[in-house]
C-alpha cells in the first residue's frame, strides 16, 4: 500500500508560487514607474547605475526563481541529466549576477538601516551560498552540492515568501508598508534558512542513524 506524501504537493506549489513571482518580476521591464520603483527618489531613478543594477537583480532573479524549482525534482534530473546540467549552469550565473546587483540596490532600500542590513545580508549570503554549491559540484561532491542548492534556493524563494509576508504582517497586524518592509527585509529569508536547514538535517537523518547501528 502507497503511503501518501506530501513532498510533491509541496514541491508543485513551490514551483507555481515561482513561475508567478518571476512574471511579476519581468512586468518591471514594461519600464514604467509602478510598485516598488514608484517608491524611490527621482534622483534615484535618474541614476543609470542603480536602474541597470535594479534590472539586472530583477531579470536575473526572475530566471533563477524559473530554473531553481525545477533542478529539485529527482524524475528530471534522473531523466533529462544535460538539461539538468545546463540549466544548473545558467542558475548558478543567474543567481551570481542578481546577488551582486542586489548588493548594491539594497543600500537604498525603503526604511533605513534595518531593511538595508537585511538585504544586504540576504544578498551576501545568496551569493556565498551559490559559490559553494558550485564549487561542492565541481569537486564531485554531489551531496554537499545538493545541500548547499537547498539553502541557495530557500535564499532565492525570499523573493516569493517577501511578497507573502507583507500582506499578511498588513492586513493581521495592521501595519504599514513600511513597517512592513523593515520586518520583512529579515523575515523573507531567515525562516526559509531554517527550513532548508530541517530539510537537509531530515535527508541525512537516516544516515545518521545508519552510522550508529
Amino acid at each position: 500500500m502507497k503511503t501518501f506524501s506530501l513532498r510533491p504537493l509541496l514541491k508543485g506549489l513551490m514551483i507555481f508560487l515561482s513561475v508567478g513571482i518571476a512574471a511579476y518580476a519581468f512586468s518591471y521591464f514594461t519600464f514604467k514607474e509602478q510598485n516598488l520603483l514608484a517608491s524611490k527618489a527621482k534622483e534615484l531613478l535618474a541614476s543609470v547605475f542603480y536602474r541597470t543594477s535594479f534590472y539586472v537583480h530583477a531579470g536575473f532573479g526572475a530566471i533563477a526563481l524559473l530554473i531553481g524549482g525545477w533542478q529539485f525534482i529527482k524524475r528530471f534530473r534522473r531523466r533529462y541529466t544535460a538539461l539538468h546540467r545546463n540549466a544548473g549552469k545558467v542558475y548558478v550565473i543567474a543567481v551570481m549576477l542578481s546577488s551582486l546587483a542586489g548588493l548594491i540596490i539594497a543600500f537604498n532600500a525603503n526604511g533605513g538601516i534595518v531593511p538595508v542590513t537585511g538585504f544586504l545580508s540576504l544578498a551576501i549570503l545568496w551569493l556565498i551560498t551559490d559559490i559553494q554549491a558550485y564549487q561542492t559540484i565541481r569537486g564531485g561532491d554531489v551531496k554537499g552540492h545538493e545541500q548547499w542548492m537547498i539553502r541557495n534556493y530557500a535564499l532565492t524563494f525570499a523573493a516569493v515568501t517577501l511578497r507573502l509576508w507583507i500582506p499578511v504582517l498588513q492586513i493581521f497586524f495592521k501595519l504599514t508598508f513600511l513597517e512592513a518592509y523593515q520586518i520583512v527585509a529579515w523575515l523573507c529569508w531567515i525562516p526559509n534558512m531554517l527550513v532548508a536547514e530541517a530539510i537537509i538535517y531530515s535527508l541525512r537523518k537516516p544516515k545518521l542513524q545508519l552510522a550508529e547501528k
